[in-house]
Formats: C-alpha cells, sequence, structure tokens
C-alpha cells in the first residue's frame, strides 16, 4: 500500500495516541490531527481525575478489560521514558456493611479473570493499615493502581507526532466529510483535506461527527458531569491513596470517591448528573441544541423511565454539599461538608443505545475508510496506548472489529 494520508479528527488523548501510533508504525504517511479547540485535551481529558486504573471493573474479555490492561503498562512506560509523573499510590475498594460483600465477591472474581497485579482482600484492620482514616467491613487493594496528569501525557504524545513529521491542528473544527472515487474529503470551512483515511476521536462530539461521515444515528452520546469537591488542606492527609465504594454493577460510573492528585491535592468525587450541554462543566450552562438532541434519542426516554429515582439523588447531591458528602463520608468519617470545597467539573461522555442501555464497552467501527471510535469513557485515558494499536489494526483491516 503506497503512503496514505489520515486525518484524525480530536486532539484528546485517544485522537492523539491514534496519530501518534499511525506515524510509529506508518512512518511514511502524512498524519493531521484537527482539533476544533484552540488546544490539545481541552475536554475529557483535561478535565478527568488522573487515576490510571488496573482492570478491576471491567467485563473479562471486553475491549475494556484487555487494552486497560496493557494499556496501563504501556503508560506506565511512556512516563518514565519521557520523565512524566506518576505514582502507584494504590486503591481501596471498600465494603462498609454486609449487603456489599457479595458485590465485592463479584468484583473480586471478575479482578482475577483480568489479572489485576498484586491485587489482594482485606479485613476492616487491613483497611486502617492501609488508609487509618478509613472505614469499612471488608475490600479489594490494588498496589499498582497509579495516578498521573493526563493533560501533559497528551501534551507529550502532541509532541511525538510532530516530531514524527505530523500536523496537530488547533481551532480546526471539522464541518463536512466526504466520500469521493478517489477517497475522501475532510472540509473546515472552506479548507478541503483530501484523505485515505479518516479516524473520528471526537468524544462528547463523537455521534455528531461520525453522523457527518455517515454513521447510524445510535449509539447516542448523552453527557453525564462529574462534579467534584476539594478537601481542604488541613485534612488532606487523611488521605493517602485512593479510597473507592464498590460500584453498582446497573451503571458504568464507579460512585463518589476520595482520589489522591498527583498535584498533592485531594478530591471527593465525581457524582453524575445530566448535563444540559455537551460541554455543560457548569450547572447552570444550557445549550438548547444539545439537550433537544439528548431528549430526542428514544434511549434517553427509556434510560429515565428505568432510572429516574437514581438520577434524582444524584442531582439532589449536585446542589447540597452536605447530602453529596454523606457518601463519602461512609468511608472516610473524619471529612464533613466543612472540610471540602466545590472543585472542578467534568462531562463524561456516555454513549446510550436505542433500547435505553447506557454502553459499557469501548465501541469502535469501521465504515469504509472512516474509523470512528463512537464510545470510549474511562480507562480510555489509561488504555489510550492500547487504543491507538487497536485502532490502527482496524485501519489496517486487522483481526475482526465491529464494522458498520
Amino acid at each position: 500500500m503506497a503512503d496514505r494520508m489520515v486525518v484524525v479528527v480530536g486532539a484528546g488523548i485517544v485522537g492523539l495516541a491514534v496519530a501518534r501510533e499511525i506515524g510509529r508504525r506508518r512512518p511514511g504517511d502524512r498524519v493531521v490531527v484537527l482539533e476544533k479547540e484552540d488546544r490539545v485535551a481541552a475536554h475529557q481529558t483535561g478535565h478527568n481525575s488522573g487515576v490510571v486504573h488496573a482492570g478491576i471493573y471491567y467485563q473479562p474479555g471486553s475491549l475494556k478489560a484487555v487494552l486497560c490492561a496493557r494499556g496501563r503498562a504501556m503508560l506506565r512506560d511512556y512516563c518514565a521514558e519521557r520523565g512524566l509523573p506518576y505514582e502507584e499510590c494504590g486503591k481501596l475498594v471498600i465494603a462498609v456493611d454486609d449487603a456489599e460483600l457479595a458485590r465485592l465477591d463479584d468484583l473480586e472474581v471478575r479482578a482475577g479473570h483480568n489479572a489485576v497485579p498484586g491485587l489482594h482482600r482485606v479485613d476492616a484492620a487491613g483497611i486502617r493499615d492501609i488508609e487509618p482514616f478509613a472505614e469499612g467491613i471488608a475490600a479489594l487493594y490494588s498496589p499498582h493502581t497509579a495516578i498521573t496528569d493526563f493533560r501533559r501525557v497528551a501534551e507529550a504524545f502532541a509532541t511525538d507526532i510532530v516530531a514524527a513529521g505530523g500536523e496537530v491542528r488547533t481551532s480546526c473544527p471539522v464541518d463536512r466529510i466526504t466520500r469521493t472515487s478517489s477517497g475522501i474529503e475532510v472540509a473546515v470551512g472552506e479548507q478541503v483535506l483530501p484523505a485515505d483515511r479518516v479516524v473520528l476521536c471526537a468524544g462528547l462530539q463523537a455521534d455528531t461527527v461520525a453522523a457527518l461521515a455517515g454513521a447510524a444515528a445510535g449509539p447516542r452520546i448523552v453527557p453525564f458531569r462529574g462534579e467534584y469537591m476539594e478537601v481542604m488542606p488541613e485534612k488532606r492527609d487523611l488521605v493517602r491513596g485512593l479510597v473507592y465504594p464498590v460500584p453498582d454493577p446497573r451503571y458504568p460510573f464507579l460512585g463518589v470517591h476520595f482520589t489522591r492528585r498527583i498535584s498533592g491535592t485531594v478530591e471527593v468525587g465525581p457524582n453524575a448528573v445530566l448535563a444540559f450541554a455537551r460541554e455543560g462543566y457548569r450547572r447552570t450552562r444550557l445549550v438548547p441544541r444539545d439537550m433537544a438532541k439528548t431528549l430526542a434519542w428514544p434511549g434517553f426516554r427509556r434510560m429515565v423511565r428505568q432510572h429516574w429515582r437514581t438520577g434524582l439523588e444524584e442531582m439532589y447531591g449536585s446542589v447540597s454539599i452536605a447530602a453529596y458528602m454523606r457518601k463519602a463520608q461512609r468511608y472516610i468519617p473524619a471529612i464533613g461538608t466543612a472540610d471540602v470545597v466545590r472543585a472542578g467539573a467534568g462531562v463524561r461522555a456516555q454513549a446510550l443505545d436505542a433500547d435505553g442501555a447506557l454502553v459499557d464497552d469501548f465501541r469502535i467501527d469501521r465504515l469504509g475508510p472512516v474509523t470512528a471510535v463512537r464510545n470510549a469513557p474511562s480507562p480510555a485515558a489509561t488504555s489510550s496506548l492500547a487504543i491507538a494499536e487497536y485502532v490502527v489494526d482496524v485501519i489496517d483491516g486487522k483481526g475482526e472489529h465491529t464494522l458498520s
């Protein structure tokens, strides 16, 4: 195959990792990344908690499980090579009462299938040995769960792309994607880029951009805002690493937890509330076009019918710090409402099928010369280098992949 022109839409960590991998694997290809914002890592990559997941939660054999395991090791090595921060601070997933033990058992089995390194179970005394101020009756401890700065990782990927001869163009929103007899054209305003292959890694706009390429309407992206509280400096030392609840298996969210950041701060969160804008980092932000797309999707209405009580609880926690912290205090009682202040927020691009099911696994579709990443929530940042390998295999027609 002759050298190709490959356009990657989206300069979050996944899009940049894909462009970097193309440059590594096919150094003769011309690679151009198009990003609508004026910088890379502007949305999900730059607003997440910085946790490098070890693979505890994911369905064995799923893309998440396989790519998280490989991606974590690749990311660890990459950070070491580039001198980027990477700290294995460890994670406790704590059961606080007998009702949660069966779910903890199931999680332990799942983590075993996923070969999570060093994972072991501890009792109440073991919890206190690891996190002296945490409470619970049993927990899973993952010593190799880590933290990093994914924005800096993404910026390093962008540097690699340019060093290999590629381009990262910011302030370049894509308006049109058109197939031609010779390939495909990507339009940014009046500028048209002819390409042999296009890769869509548009995150919060994944469905909108995929539609430009003729993809099916579903899954639809429904944005969920995750809000954080920051622990006051005098209480930061009460948290050594990461303290998580046992997740509810009905949802792809992990619940409010305590996270030590690479900067030394400690955050509580995130919750998961419906955002009224695709990029709705503030509770007051409403974009009518985005909200209309959400409300018009049949899957959204079906989801609401199934989960409206949980949605109301999350909304109440969003407006009430006391309600928010009541969940967190089940795990570290010594950090309460008076010990936190509101911090930042992120927005999760959660794909939703027409039947109302929250899409759990990564979803990557090939549409002829276009490869579309349709769903890549957490642990996508952890898995980014492995996702990139997988996507380039899809582009090259290797292996079995989901096709549309």
